[in-house]
């Protein structure tokens, strides 16, 4: 494997930026000013985000082996802003029961929804209390349980993390899957939040990549200029040439900066 990257850093768009990069980015010729510190101490996002404890990118990432070269954090905390007030998403039985978000009566139909989804299981019927997830939709499955407006609001945006209300329409197995990654995320750390999130920002997952790549005879090539794609007569990809040199090659995987001509 031959990696060709135009930039000087790993990444691309979702890569972290050091302060000298991000000022060359965003300032041009424009040095930050010493008083910042030193530049290696910032790892700035250019995609912020978390990841889940226990979702499909940590399995990804546990599969490969590349969590060996990687370092990661939990999250301390998970909040909502709700009528002008901010809100810990709780992370425990304790913090639930003393949570605001919901009143007392309101908790106890949150907590049967709640062991309905810790329970279910696609393959066990038994699990499903006679619903079938994938015709039932999420509203229908809601209403079962009697839950208020609000705490719909909660579990759809907070913990399914869903950015509209669409969902409620559509059948529910996406939702309690959310839902049940959540609480499976939350639970393997044990942590205040299921969010972790890599010590030095998102861009060391690209870098601990191209370092297992090496092992296994991989090479890593940053700051290669103006990458361009070559065809043959047929349309077929067959190499990359940059700086007047083309490396030779039966398969190309790029995003679709490197192919202007291809992509609108």
């Amino acid at each position: 494997v031959l990696h060709m990257d135009q930039n000087d850093y790993y990444g691309g768009a979702s890569t972290s930026l050091n302060l000298t990069q991000l000022f060359k980015r965003y300032r041009g010729d424009d040095k930050p000013p010493e008083t910042l510190g030193s530049s290696r101490e910032y790892n700035v996002d250019m995609i912020p985000k978390f990841m889940m404890a226990n979702g499909a990118l940590v399995r990804v990432l546990i599969h490969t082996d590349v969590t060996k070269y990687l370092n990661f954090k939990a999250v301390d905390g998970s909040f909502v802003y709700n009528k002008g007030k901010i809100y810990k998403v709780p992370a425990t039985d304790v913090e639930a029961l003393k949570s605001p978000l919901m009143g007392l009566f309101e908790k106890r139909r949150a907590r049967k929804f709640f062991i309905y989804v810790q329970d279910y299981e696609a393959n066990d019927p038994k699990s499903h209390e006679g619903l079938d997830l994938n015709e039932v939709t999420a509203r229908q499955l809601i209403s079962k349980y009697g839950l208020e407006d609000d705490t719909v609001d909660f579990i759809g945006h907070a913990l399914a993390l869903h950015l509209d209300d669409s969902y409620l329409d559509k059948p529910a197995k996406d939702f309690v899957d959310r839902v049940k990654t959540y609480a499976e995320s939350l639970a393997r750390f044990q942590g205040g939040s299921p969010y972790i999130y890599p010590l030095y920002g998102l861009g060391e997952l690209p870098q601990a990549f191209a370092r297992l790549s090496a092992v296994y005879g991989g090479t890593y090539m940053l700051n290669k200029p103006a990458c361009k794609v070559e065809f043959d007569a047929d349309g077929k990809a067959i190499g990359v040439t940059s700086e007047g040199e083309t490396a030779k090659c039966k398969k190309v995987v790029c995003d679709p900066s490197y192919l202007p001509d291809k992509v609108s």
